[in-house]
């Protein structure tokens, strides 16, 4: 498809996930506005070559296909349909593609609301993280017609490594992403308690880190994970509060149907507990900060078991909506 032939796209939400996929649109030769409030944001993506605007409403009228990059379905209803959220002025027989982590009931009902107004819904979560935002390389994990998947075929292999088309129906694209996210939170959860007791035990922590990398008890998460441990570094990719978040919905998910998970509840509880100590915006890996009379490399000992060893900052990286993502 010619440069001249692709459609206009717009992102909502220029975090850590969304300003990566904006700029990997931008690198592919699309004409690509971003949204944000953040005024830094904007002035990033203005600076990237991108259009940048403040309300979804200054979109509207410009684009075709809509990607909205917020935190969950609530936050993706405020930018369709809230105060100079996008419709009214999108045009009929756009495409909106969600990408926020969530419950497979709430997309669906979306897709029905969107659908008075003629504009079409792609289900469409989203898994790699923000360096993989940054490189066009996500996992996209998507579901729709099969006529919006042609619509877009251009945008989807600009953003992703791996378009999985997992149906006609909607929903089906964010119930493997709970699935995902399931995986990707216990096994955080249990890489940072299996640290924290190797720690505890008297092991080096580097040589921990190298001996399980290289053993049956590791994980993707474990090697991607733990080296932010060894650093000292818990600057977040992903944070504390989307698995919070994510977990949570989960969960939630499970219990309507009075479906058991045990695991999911257990990391959930970790997580919240992390969070209520204060550690809500760091990396998700300060999960491990919660474990009493340990010393985490580039702390101080945390005797009483309440507190991070860093500072609460967060980092120039976090950012309350963006949805990072595993």
């Amino acid at each position: 498809m010619s440069i001249s032939q692709r459609p206009r796209v717009g992102v909502i939400g220029l975090g850590s996930m969304g300003m990566g996929m904006a700029t990997s649109l931008v690198n592919a030769g699309f004409e690509t506005w971003g949204c944000d409030l953040r005024e830094e944001a904007r002035a990033n993506f203005g600076e990237a070559g991108g259009h940048a605007v403040a309300t979804p409403a200054e979109m509207a009228a410009a684009v075709e296909i809509v990607l909205t990059v917020v935190v969950n379905a609530e936050q993706t209803r405020a930018v369709l349909f809230g105060d100079g959220g996008l419709l009214p002025g999108l045009a009929p027989d756009s495409v909106v593609i969600s990408c926020a982590t969530c419950a497979p009931d709430d997309v669906q009902a979306l897709g029905i609301d969107l659908a008075v107004h003629d504009i079409h819904l792609l289900d469409a979560p989203i898994s790699g993280g923000s360096v993989k935002a940054a490189a066009g390389q996500l996992t996209i994990m998507a579901s729709g017609p099969a006529a919006l998947f042609e619509r877009a075929e251009n945008v989807l292999d600009a953003l992703a490594a791996k378009v999985f088309r997992l149906g006609d129906g909607l929903g089906q694209g964010s119930q493997v992403k709970l699935v995902n996210q399931l995986l990707a939170g216990v096994h955080i959860a249990a890489a940072a308690e299996a640290m924290a007791y190797g720690i505890r035990g008297g092991c080096d922590p580097r040589t921990l880190y190298e001996v399980i990398t290289q053993s049956a008890g590791n994980s993707w998460m474990f090697e991607n994970r733990v080296p932010h441990i060894l650093a000292g570094d818990y600057t977040p990719h992903s944070a504390v509060d989307i698995f919070v978040k994510d977990l949570g919905i989960v969960h939630d998910t499970a219990h309507r149907d009075k479906f058991p998970l045990p695991l999911t509840a257990q990391a959930l509880s970790q997580f919240t507990l992390a969070s209520a100590q204060g550690l809500g915006r760091e990396d998700d890996i300060a999960v491990v900060k919660v474990y009493p009379g340990i010393t985490l490399p580039g702390t101080a000992a945390n005797d009483a078991g309440f507190g991070p060893g860093t500072d609460l900052d967060g980092g120039p990286n976090a950012d309350p909506n963006d949805h990072g993502g595993a």
